[in-house]
């Protein structure tokens, strides 16, 4: 029986758990985020998790309430597609307001087909190029005139390779930087409707000639992979590769570890083809989740979490640390002031407010795109393997795809 003195002791706060895959600095900065939110709330205690430090699920109760992972990250750990719920839905049950006026090209990435914010957008880079100005040096190239376009970069990973034959050329994520954002730069969708079903649009001429130009690279030496996701980026990092195709975020572990004078340029462009617009690309990365199937006080925690990542100084100082793009106006004076940020990337989140830079390439109504990225990566190998032409495996891989692709739920919810 509860005694009277049990009885009026009050409730602890409510624990959610956070899961992030983050690491150096920016895992660090979450963690101080974290303990300030713990130690100015008393209501609520976030626990944060590390996914390396936590087991694998196949249970729903044993998932965390929010998950700060890239698509690639959701399939490794959850081992299928977990349901979120949409953030407009989570702070408008709790009665807290996101009002935080997010830059149209970010919102762009996380919003559905009423504009209503689905995640946060916390983790976003761009695709970019970065290069070694030792090695343009080296091979008689300008470092201050990096290549603007394909065959430009062709042309200077020649030079490079006669000076240096070991990697002229690399890139990380292929998938996204090669077939999504080439579609978004030259006008081109990533998926649509065909007969009132959903499908993809990554075997056009564009795409195939461009995939077919990196097949000719690769056979020639000029063009490395290392894999799907991140791991070019340290062939790059250790001199190893000259040129690398990657996500803008990339600069921040440069500037700090200080290992070669680099440079950064927009995503090259194709110019013989009609509609390009170099300058719209397609960002992506990791976004903050709410996970479904929890109670509805955890839900106002979240909601009051979500609210403190959203004040300016917070998401300044995610910023800084993180070399992500800002969120909000806000936050942009921590990339565009007092920071190594280099000038295409200042150029870049200038854009952010303009609205026809945002793309609408990336299909919202439909799910299981994190899926296709996992076949784009396949086919991608098979054309580097030599076993596909490039149009071959486009094709396959767009067959393949509409095999996974469906309707958005209408409960709300959002599969990955």
């Amino acid at each position: 029986m509860m005694t009277a003195q049990a009885a009026k002791q009050p409730a602890g706060p409510v624990e959610i758990v956070f899961r992030h895959a983050q690491s150096g600095e920016r895992a660090g900065v979450l963690v101080d985020l974290v303990t300030r939110y713990n130690a100015e709330s008393r209501t609520d205690k976030v626990v944060l998790q590390h996914l390396s430090m936590a087991a694998s699920d196949t249970q729903g109760q044993a998932l965390p309430h929010l998950a700060l992972l890239e698509d690639e990250e959701h399939e490794a750990f959850f081992h299928g597609h977990p349901r979120m719920l949409p953030l407009h839905k989570v702070m408008a049950d709790a009665r807290v307001k996101l009002d935080a006026g997010f830059f149209p090209v970010i919102a762009d990435v996380v919003d559905d087909n009423r504009r209503r914010i689905q995640a946060l957008p916390m983790g976003l880079s761009l695709p970019v190029l970065f290069f070694n100005k030792d090695a343009f040096r080296k091979a008689g190239l300008d470092p201050d005139k990096p290549p603007r376009t394909w065959w430009e970069v062709q042309e200077a990973a020649g030079k490079i390779f006669d000076v240096d034959r070991r990697c002229p050329l690399t890139s990380s994520n292929p998938a996204w930087v090669h077939l999504e954002n080439l579609s978004t730069k030259h006008g081109e969708p990533i998926a649509g409707e065909r007969g009132g079903k959903a499908g993809l649009a990554l075997n056009s001429m564009v795409q195939v000639k461009h995939v077919a130009l990196l097949a000719s690279w690769h056979k020639s030496f000029y063009f490395h992979t290392f894999g799907s996701g991140r791991e070019a980026d340290e062939k790059f990092l250790s001199g190893h590769c000259a040129m690398l195709t990657g996500e803008s975020s990339l600069y921040l572990d440069l500037a700090r570890r200080k290992l070669f004078e680099f440079g950064v340029a927009e995503l090259p462009h194709h110019d013989d083809v009609r509609g390009a617009a170099p300058g719209r690309v397609l960002p992506d990365g990791a976004v903050l989740w709410v996970l479904a199937g929890k109670k509805k006080p955890e839900y106002a925690a979240v909601a009051r979490f979500v609210s403190f990542l959203l004040q300016p100084e917070v998401q300044k100082e995610w910023v800084r640390a993180s070399g992500y793009l800002p969120m909000t106006p806000a936050a942009a004076d921590a990339l565009m002031a007092d920071s190594p940020a280099p000038e295409v990337l200042r150029q870049a989140v200038r854009r952010l407010s303009d609205k026809s830079y945002a793309s609408a390439a990336k299909p919202k109504a439909v799910a299981g795109m994190s899926r296709v990225r996992a076949i784009l990566h396949e086919e991608l190998e098979a054309v580097w393997a030599n076993r596909k032409p490039a149009k071959e495996a486009l094709d396959t891989a767009v067959r393949r795809g509409d095999g996974v692709l469906q309707p958005a739920p209408s409960d709300g919810t959002v599969v990955k």
